[in-house]
């Protein structure tokens, strides 16, 4: 039977080392303060304690070189922190360019994980060990969280638009995931397992009863969908060329430059009209409402692996 969660997790992730220092120090140095300033209290009562009914105390006059120190020792302590904080969070913030990208859809109340290769899971995710891994996330419905208190990682799921985490596991196992953010009735569970694997036993796991990639089911609808007649693999569509497209830099017909990511491709499927691209009249149609988010996902998918 598998172990509760205990109170402080096993750090199993490459960013754990980094969370864990930058936590134990702020907890050190709050203790440190608590302690000298009780120990201060304590000792200034007694010390300056009235012992005699009619005793007058004498009129404190300000002390530069104190009122100094207690100014300028918070601020420098302050900003060391904000710039330990930041280059952890930077380093959170900043996946690697060889990721391993895995999809995610949260609703009430489960995970949905989709592999690239084409095996999906619901509650649980099975990732290799030693590799950089992308959690690329969407909400079908409300506001999720995706939290791993063994790799120190979590952040919001919003409906609408998609974010990001990223981790590098350092161990095998299995380890717990949660939705830390209340998402209604059910949210406490909204709960689910991460399995490190080896990378050859992945693998061996992702290649077990798969019957099509993610990118080969974009592929089939985006025929279905009939995309295929307007965004051609030359210039001649009524549509921009999609081949190439991913990652590379729009020019937008406000005159606007963006690069053309994942938060770029499901906006310009879902509302096309939103940022239309320079050149060419806003005649596609919307798809909101009328392709589920797993449907975009595997639009995305197929879109990325357009090369000429």
């Amino acid at each position: 039977m598998l172990s509760e969660l205990p109170l402080f997790p096993v750090g199993a992730s490459t960013i754990a080392p980094q969370v864990d220092a930058l936590y134990l120090f702020m907890v050190g140095l709050a203790l440190f303060f608590s302690v000298l300033i009780a120990g201060l209290i304590v000792y200034f009562a007694i010390r300056y304690r009235r012992r005699a009914p009619d005793e007058i105390g004498v009129a404190a006059t300000g002390g530069l070189i104190l009122e100094t120190a207690w100014s300028v020792i918070p601020l420098v302590i302050v900003l060391f922190i904000f710039v330990w904080g930041a280059a952890v969070f930077f380093a959170m913030a900043r996946p690697p360019a060889d990721t391993l990208t895995i999809y995610v859809v949260g609703k009430q109340w489960m995970w949905k994980f989709q592999h690239a290769a084409g095996q999906q899971e619901i509650n649980e995710l099975h990732v290799p060990v030693g590799r950089p891994v992308k959690i690329l996330m969407t909400s079908q419905d409300v506001i999720h969280d995706l939290f791993v208190p063994a790799f120190r990682v979590k952040a919001d799921v919003l409906p609408g638009r998609y974010t990001t985490l990223w981790f590098e596991a350092t161990r095998t196992g299995q380890y717990r995931l949660f939705c830390a953010e209340y998402c209604g009735t059910k949210h406490s569970g909204m709960t689910g397992w991460v399995y490190v694997m080896e990378p050859h036993e992945y693998q061996a796991w992702l290649a077990g009863g798969v019957t099509g990639s993610l990118a080969s089911s974009g592929e089939k609808l985006f025929q279905d969908l009939a995309c295929n007649t307007c965004h051609l693999p030359d210039t001649q569509g009524r549509g921009p060329m999609l081949h190439n497209l991913f990652g590379s830099t729009v020019l937008l017909a406000t005159g606007e430059k963006v690069v053309a990511d994942e938060s770029y491709l499901r906006e310009s499927i879902l509302t096309p009209r939103a940022r239309l691209t320079a050149g060419f009249e806003p005649l596609m149609p919307t798809f909101q409402g009328l392709v589920s988010e797993e449907d975009v996902l595997q639009l995305v998918e197929y879109i990325k692996t357009l090369k000429k």
